[in-house]
């Protein structure tokens, strides 16, 4: 997926939250893991009261719907983006808390001072970071000493590469930040760095969804010229008694600032 980290893509991909919305959900409807992927993510945050939080990549929002759930009333919580749509988006679906407020923010600029947070977290976003030294650099530099980085990602022997494996493209093969290469990325800029994965896959019982879900990421895996029923040929092509299997491979690191 040479386009993963090209700025002028990723503002098409989340200019709005369309493509993003297909994407999640397919893993929504189609996961052998009934626990939510954003639960199992938010279990690691541990916010305490009085901790200041802030979420770098924040997409639709649409893990924070329950807000007062995770979030304790004296913790503050900013929620960021780089696409304008997004925050848009989050905005709307994000319970209007005293306590939570949004902003657009490019990782490798983040305007806040050094030491202003107590947990930084980046999910499935860090292998979109053009200079991805220079975006944790400055999450390193906002966090407080003892500070906590929390970014889920993906591994090597998941979605992705069963999609190119089964649609015979070779793209993608070096991720720019994956469970794989995530800790050797990670330990420059962070005194410890820990990695938990999730058990999970994915058994799709409609095609289509499957096929809409390909086509909402052509522009990162060169895939935007291929019709729909070539798509959809080549993917049912892999079903055993009407169920496409497909494996998962998710994650997430905790890295900690040093004192």
């Amino acid at each position: 997926m040479p386009n993963i980290n090209n700025p002028e893509i990723i503002r098409k991909q989340y200019g709005d939250t369309s493509k993003l919305d297909i994407r999640i959900a397919l893993h929504q409807r189609y996961s052998t893991n009934q626990q939510p992927f954003g639960d199992w993510i938010m279990e690691h945050y541990h916010i305490q009261p009085g901790m200041r939080v802030l979420e770098l990549g924040c997409g639709t929002g649409n893990m924070w719907r329950d807000a007062a759930r995770w979030l304790p009333q004296d913790a503050t919580l900013t929620l960021t983006d780089f696409s304008e749509g997004m925050v848009e988006a989050a905005t709307n679906n994000v319970p209007a808390l005293p306590n939570i407020s949004f902003r657009q923010v490019d990782i490798q600029q983040i305007p806040y001072e050094d030491n202003a947070f107590d947990l930084v977290i980046a999910n499935m976003m860090l292998y979109h970071v053009p200079d991805l030294h220079k975006g944790l650099s400055e999450v390193a530099r906002v966090l407080k000493p003892e500070g906590r980085f929390i970014c889920a990602t993906v591994g090597a022997g998941g979605v992705y590469w069963w999609l190119e494996n089964t649609l015979g493209i070779e793209e993608g093969k070096d991720y720019p930040f994956s469970l794989q290469n995530g800790a050797d990325i990670l330990q420059p800029h962070f005194a410890q760095v820990e990695m938990d994965q999730r058990e999970d896959g994915l058994r799709v019982t409609n095609v289509e969804d499957l096929v809409d879900y390909v086509l909402s990421m052509a522009s990162f895996s060169g895939l935007k010229d291929w019709p729909r029923e070539v798509l959809r040929e080549k993917l049912l092509a892999t079903a055993e008694n009407g169920v496409i299997a497909i494996p998962k491979e998710y994650g997430l690191f905790i890295a900690r600032k040093p004192q």
